[in-house]
């Protein structure tokens, strides 16, 4: 409390005195060294390159010391180590290497939290809980929410269609924190400023994310068939049944994992493959590719259209008229080829008297 407030009277006379405030809103406290915030705010579309001061801050050249007696002593001693700053002046500056600390030094806040938060929860949950407060679009949301995207330095262009923007920053932002004010404050500012007025920890990590239904629709709206192939099937040393899956897109391995459940290992595996997919650009090539050939013969045109007078030309009964030379139609000419003799005459039938005398007759003869 009493560093903010001695902060706080010296706001007025900082040089970037609106970053100071607007840094303040997000973390809570005043930076102590702004270089760092500043580079954390700096993506590597703005171009900026290092200066002198910024290299001196970053690499803790100014901590203690008689600056013009290491400048001395560095001429005379280590002549090396002055070539290799120079050479580092001028080059690009960003946030990537904050980023990657802060990466490591989320994780094991978050982690700490989630352990404490959950007594008796297994690691798995565990785990799966601090992933999805870490991950990247979680990262980026709270990036917006907080205000932290607003003070990325970036091209127009680049803060348009980087997705990963604010998510980057955020991380970033923590590993400046954590070399201005070390541990203690970035677990301070995950607690207090993150945690409830941003973030509902138990809703996240509760939270269950259908993985394998997000693969399926990405796969029905760019038609790529998908399969999950079983790989293994087995008993762990507790005798719980595991198994092992694959997902293959257009015949192409993607990811596999394993779980205590067919559900639980295709999950795992979808979450794997969806990742694949949004960061190997090699592997999305290659689904695309194999779902080209396979639709290589269903999407070939035919060049022929099948003509449709034909079967019109027999629904019509043609007549032809007798030739001016009395040439006979086939009809009439096999009428004409019939004689008596290709005729079958039945008999003439009996009268009723001559039946009766018949029947007489013979029944005079038997007696």
């Amino acid at each position: 409390m009493l560093n903010n407030l001695i902060d706080r009277i010296k706001l007025p006379f900082r040089k970037d005195k609106e970053l100071y405030s607007a840094l303040y809103d997000i973390l809570g406290f005043y930076p102590r060294k702004i270089t760092y915030y500043k580079v954390a705010l700096m993506h590597k579309s703005l171009g900026h390159r290092a200066t002198a001061e910024e290299l001196k801050v970053l690499e803790g050249k100014n901590k203690g010391g008689n600056s013009r007696k290491d400048e001395k002593y560095g001429k005379k001693g280590k002549k090396g180590n002055q070539r290799d700053k120079k050479s580092r002046l001028g080059k690009q500056l960003n946030n990537e290497r904050l980023e990657f600390l802060g990466d490591a030094i989320l994780d094991a806040v978050v982690g700490y939290i989630v352990y404490r938060r959950f007594p008796g929860k297994p690691e798995g949950f565990l785990t799966n809980a601090r992933s999805k407060m870490v991950q990247r679009e979680t990262l980026g949301r709270l990036a917006k929410e907080m205000g932290i995207s607003k003070l990325i330095m970036a091209s127009g262009r680049s803060s348009m269609h980087n997705n990963y923007m604010g998510g980057n920053a955020f991380e970033a932002l923590v590993g400046a924190v954590y070399l201005d004010r070390g541990y203690a404050a970035c677990m301070q500012f995950w607690e207090h400023r993150v945690m409830g007025k941003y973030l509902n920890v138990d809703k996240v990590a509760y939270k269950e994310v259908n993985f394998k239904s997000k693969i399926l629709e990405w796969t029905q709206k760019n038609r790529v068939n998908i399969d999950f192939r079983l790989e293994e099937q087995s008993m762990d040393k507790n005798g719980s049944p595991t198994f092992i899956y694959t997902v293959v897109l257009e015949g192409v391995d993607g990811c596999t994992a394993e779980g205590f459940s067919k559900k639980e290992s295709q999950q795992r595996a979808s979450e794997e493959t969806l990742k694949k997919l949004r960061g190997d650009g090699k592997f999305l090539d290659m689904v695309f590719a194999a779902k080209t050939e396979r639709t290589k013969m269903e999407e070939t045109p035919v060049s022929v259209a099948p003509d449709v007078t034909a079967e019109a030309d027999d629904i019509v009964i043609e007549h032809h008229e007798d030739t001016d030379d009395g040439a006979l139609t086939e009809i009439e000419q096999h009428i004409d080829d019939l004689n008596l003799d290709d005729v079958n005459t039945k008999p003439a039938e009996k009268s009723r008297e001559d039946i009766i005398a018949e029947a007489e007759a013979q029944a005079y003869q038997e007696q």
